[in-house]
């Protein structure tokens, strides 16, 4: 038998506004709040230093960003991993020299700052025109081993693309996180996204046999020129793919969930799907 191994993963739902200290106290006040739970990876929404600014394109919004290791929302949750022993990714707008990008640091318990993921995908469409802001990452997709388990994040759109999530699981990733920025879509007001948008990573879930951990942002937010509407909804999936924790479309709080890894790594050899992937036959473009 394959010794137990638990993990207690969690996602924050919140709404956040232009205030950066404010939006960064709110979150360390759910963080604390999974901990309490007894969290031991904790998954703010993406951005979550503002709004979601990017349903327009105005240059003010570049004043925003920060190097990625001296960025108020990466040192504040160093100090809130240390304290409390608990493994933070942390969405931020990065600033590096004169690129700028969507990316992720992942905070291990330690308050040690593991590295940073830029966001492969960059979207480009009514409400979410990301391309003005963001380059395309050039880190590449990782996996991080921190102090609870080997962790994938994908940011956003990228939870839309098999190939990211497979990536991963290829490198070794236990679980895999995707912190979003996800609402109404402004061109058509009958456009509701939120049941493809689960789907979309419960597929992740089923096909890699992995949990998959989703946190949105909640509420109205009023950007320059624009207005967004974000449906919550954040959820966390298990191996098979069933929701075992959600949350409503305009709640705030903090879901949490139990995994064995050790039995996941021996239920997932057991499925055969990288035993028989046919990667000699997968080259068409």
């Amino acid at each position: 038998m394959t010794s137990p191994r638990i993990v207690k993963a969690a996602s924050i739902q919140s709404s956040y506004g232009h205030d950066m200290d404010a939006n960064i106290a709110k979150t360390i006040g759910f963080v604390r709040e999974a901990a309490a739970q007894g969290a031991n990876i904790i998954l703010p929404s993406e951005l979550f230093q503002g709004i979601y600014f990017c349903t327009t394109q105005d240059e003010r919004w570049f004043k925003t960003a920060y190097p990625a290791q001296a960025h108020p929302c990466v040192v504040a949750m160093q100090k809130i991993a240390k304290e409390l022993g608990v493994v933070i990714p942390v969405s931020i707008f990065e600033k590096d020299g004169p690129r700028y990008y969507n990316s992720i640091a992942i905070i291990d318990a330690d308050g040690a700052n593991l590295g940073t993921y830029r966001k492969s995908h960059i979207p480009d469409g009514p409400g979410y025109q990301e391309k003005y802001y963001f380059r395309p990452g050039d880190t590449g997709f990782k996996v991080w081993d921190t102090k609870f388990a080997k962790i994938g994040v994908g940011i956003c759109w990228d939870q839309w693309y098999p190939e990211a999530a497979r990536a991963m699981m290829l490198q070794g990733a236990e679980l895999l996180f995707y912190p979003t920025a996800i609402g109404t879509e402004p061109h058509d007001d009958s456009l509701d996204t939120k049941d493809p948008w689960q789907r979309a990573m419960i597929g992740h879930a089923v096909s890699n046999i992995v949990p998959v951990i989703a946190a949105n942002r909640v509420g109205i937010e009023q950007g320059l020129g624009a207005e967004q509407h974000f449906y919550g909804s954040s959820f966390i999936a298990n191996h098979r793919g069933d929701k075992i924790a959600e949350m409503g479309r305009s709640e705030e709080g903090v879901i949490i969930a139990s995994f064995d890894l050790g039995y996941l790594e021996t239920h997932r050899a057991a499925w055969g799907f990288f035993r028989d992937r046919r990667p000699d036959l997968y080259s068409a473009n």
